[in-house]
């Protein structure tokens, strides 16, 4: 695809990317309200259903560390469609399990698959935007983050109908994605280079980076960070405030609004500041929203004074993210799939940990949940004056 046909179909390609990153979203969060019913189908306990979610995260972990490297040598508009297309094959597999063991391994099978045609975007973007990857990375987050703000919405609705509905839609629209990837994607290539890397070699080029390692060591915090408020901020709200159902749902929903607002303010910023000045921009602001969300815990403030603090700090986690995985891929031009396959690997390995460690301090209070959202911004800022530091080392 020539280059000026690439910049007119922008506005088409980046909704595009972005509807590809969403069916992982989709496929996490539309079923959720379902699992009663799909615990009460299979006849089973509730933590089975549950442990469904864990394996879908393990098999997408999986399917990053395959996928990336061969992201780097194979077309990688191929592997959307392979990806795709098996992501449909397993999601139609779903509603004909006979058994919740069957449905848990269709689910791994389903993660797997999928991180075929996810895996690849971020490479397509650094490629379509060159120096200015965050700001594609903004607009495609930006766009993607709708996903998780309809999906439990629309996962209730369908169960007027049946749970195997939610699987019935979920495959529907991993088919429209399909047909319109196969017409619209252009087959970005990958960058060429005179030395044939294996697997494990490329592995090692991204992991010996040392201009890269603190902003790795940065996701990982941050993801942490995230995770422990996608796990604890339900109890957080639900039990410890005791707001309804509904007032729940608009608290979840602002702070979704929050991290598309943070996107879209990178976009208009970044290509005047550089990725570097707005990472650092959002650790400033992420380390006085985690300092206002401790204060509150430690002085029992009310309700109000948490929202404005989770707010803006849920923005600046996002705003960090996304200018580090930009400064990371473009330290791998010819890596970037194996580099992404290495950021999420790290992404939802230590995003797995804030469950246990969120159990093991529970106390019935929010404290527990400040501090393992408070404590990874910290670390962060330390990661990046140590970053700092060895930059000026090496000028």
């Amino acid at each position: 695809m020539k280059q000026s046909s690439t910049k007119t179909s922008l506005a088409l390609i980046l909704p595009l990317l972005a509807a590809i990153i969403a069916v992982s979203p989709l496929a996490i969060d539309m079923y959720l309200p379902g699992m009663p019913e799909i615990t009460e189908y299979f006849s089973t306990k509730m933590p089975l259903v549950q442990n469904s979610l864990s394996i879908y995260l393990l098999g997408y972990a999986v399917g990053l560390l395959v996928f990336g490297p061969m992201a780097d040598k194979y077309s990688r508009r191929r592997l959307v469609m392979i990806g795709l297309l098996g992501f449909i094959m397993t999601t139609l597999a779903l509603t004909i399990a006979q058994n919740i063991e069957q449905f848990i391994a269709l689910r791994f099978l389903q993660a797997f698959i999928s991180s075929a045609a996810t895996v690849v975007v971020p490479g397509i973007i650094r490629q379509l935007y060159g120096k200015d990857t965050a700001k594609g990375l903004s607009y495609v987050s930006m766009i993607m983050m709708l996903a998780p703000m309809i999906a439990p919405s629309i996962g209730s609705i369908l169960l007027l109908d049946s749970w195997q509905m939610i699987f019935y839609v979920l495959a529907g629209y991993a088919g429209i994605v399909l047909v319109c990837s196969y017409c619209y994607l252009p087959d970005v290539k990958t960058v060429k280079s005179s030395a044939s890397y294996s697997v494990i070699k490329r592995y090692k080029i991204v992991f010996s980076n040392r201009a890269a390692r603190f902003d790795l060591l940065s996701i990982m915090l941050i993801s942490l960070a995230f995770f422990s408020y996608i796990t604890a901020i339900p109890f957080v709200y639900l039990t410890v405030f005791e707001v309804s159902e509904f007032e729940f749902s608009w608290l979840f929903g602002l702070n979704v609004f929050g991290l598309m607002v943070a996107h879209f303010i990178n976009t208009r910023l970044v290509g005047r500041m550089g990725s570097r000045r707005m990472l650092r921009c959002g650790v400033v602001l992420s380390v006085l929203a985690g300092t206002s969300l401790l204060l509150a815990n430690i002085f029992s403030l009310s309700l109000i004074f948490y929202v404005l603090a989770i707010l803006p700090l849920m923005g600046s986690l996002s705003m960090i993210s996304v200018n580090a995985d930009a400064l990371i891929l473009q330290e791998f031009a010819e890596h970037a799939g194996t580099a992404t396959a290495v950021n999420g690997t790290l992404r939802f390995g230590i995003g797995a940990l804030a469950g246990p460690i969120l159990a093991v301090f529970y106390d019935g209070s929010a404290l527990p949940f400040a501090l393992l959202m408070v404590v990874p911004v910290y670390l962060v800022l330390i990661c990046q004056l140590l970053q700092s530091k060895q930059h000026k080392v090496a000028a």
